[in-house]
């Protein structure tokens, strides 16, 4: 039987990895940011408490839980200023395809590296002209004897620099029909003819983002996960955590927005009131802890659907967990900013690098209207338009 209120372990979860946030919080992350390098400090402290992979299994290393888990770490991390966005890309995406679908080799090579930092591994999907749309991409993988040969680009690829590898999603030919189909291929970042290139962003971040360009980089037979035939259920097996962890990201990133406002709304005096005492301050602020607490209420059903393996329902919930997630982020971010006023825009509080932050959850990994496409084709049975 599941449960959406939190079990003691998943409380204690959440209080030590609060503990471990706080332990770095905003400075450290930006001073990170300012310095053009990875939080390779709170990556590794993190992994060496077991938070990495706590969602990967006990038998390669991990915590033996699921994304229910992984999502608490997220967040928590968010909520205090520190959030590792390869936490969405590395254990949750790529360790969960692997160890689902996975070979014992692949399994074994990479798994226990992922579950204590020492390996990182990035995912690309997203291209130029398709986005996320699995049925347009282009990157297309071809035999040649027992190789593949894999030619095609992506875009918006994050922490590559830092990567051992890439799980790169590309398409093959079926034998049966001449339909393209979605397989997923592990890339080394040392392959040959895999080169990456940087995209300047206006986004301030420690995790960069590439993009890459494949010219026929041959890869060995075990470099496919998986079966051949199934990599669409493959792919949706990594995608809905991902979902499930943009929503712990929004929702990190929402609390802390909010708690940074309160502090400054008790202490902030004008006219001998604290201006948390009228109401045009207070309750905007009272909406916005509302709406994140909703949308964590959604998250957590997501997640809990997927741990059960319900791929279907974790699929509609992921996607309304993201959606809910990222606008209640946008309006929290914007609300304490508005909370400070013009302190909301100044370095020393650290708030309006958020504004930005805030839009990712928004438009990454899938927009909100294409999660609105989804809803209505998907749940409500409406026609689609294209």
């Amino acid at each position: 039987m599941t449960t959406l209120i939190e079990s003691e372990e998943h409380q204690a979860l959440r209080k030590a990895v609060s503990a471990l946030g706080k332990r770095y919080g905003r400075e450290y992350l930006t001073r990170v940011i300012a310095e053009g390098r990875y939080p390779t400090e709170l990556w590794q402290e993190a992994a060496k408490l077991g938070y990495l992979g706590v969602n990967l299994p006990e038998e390669y290393g991990g915590g033996g839980g699921g994304i229910a888990e992984l999502s608490i770490v997220l967040e928590e991390l968010g909520a205090s200023g520190a959030p590792l966005l390869m936490l969405v890309v590395s254990p949750a995406i790529c360790g969960t395809v692997i160890s689902r679908f996975g070979t014992e080799d692949q399994k074994r090579t990479w798994l226990p590296g992922l579950a204590d930092g020492t390996k990182l591994m990035a995912f690309g999907i997203t291209e130029p002209d398709a986005g996320s749309n699995s049925h347009r991409i282009t990157t297309t993988a071809r035999r040649d004897g027992d190789d593949w040969l894999l030619t095609g680009r992506k875009v918006f690829i994050s922490g590559v620099d830092h990567a051992d590898a890439v799980l790169i999603v590309g398409r093959t030919e079926d034998a049966r029909t001449g339909r393209l189909k979605p397989c997923l291929f592990i890339v080394p970042r040392d392959a040959e003819g895999f080169s990456r290139n940087p995209i300047d962003m206006e986004l301030s971040a420690a995790e960069k983002q590439w993009e890459l360009v494949l010219d026929d980089v041959r890869l060995p037979a075990d470099a496919l996960v998986g079966d051949e035939d199934a990599g669409l259920l493959q792919l949706f097996a990594g995608l809905n955590p991902e979902r499930v962890m943009t929503a712990a990201f929004a929702i990190g990133m929402g609390r802390y927005a909010v708690a940074k406002a309160l502090e400054y709304a008790r202490e902030r005096t004008v006219w001998k009131t604290p201006i948390g005492a009228h109401q045009a301050i207070a309750h905007p602020l009272a909406q916005a802890h509302i709406d994140l607490e909703l949308a964590r209420l959604m998250m957590q059903k997501a997640a809990l659907l997927y741990d059960a393996g319900d791929d279907i329902g974790a699929g509609e919930a992921a996607n309304m967990a993201k959606y809910a997630a990222g606008e209640a982020c946008v309006r929290a971010v914007d609300q304490a900013v508005h909370t400070l006023g013009g302190n909301g825009l100044t370095r020393e509080f650290g708030l309006a690098s958020l504004i930005i932050g805030a839009r990712v959850a928004r438009i990454a990994p899938v927009s909100r209207e294409m999660i609105l496409n989804y809803i209505s084709h998907q749940t409500l049975g409406l026609p689609k338009s294209y």
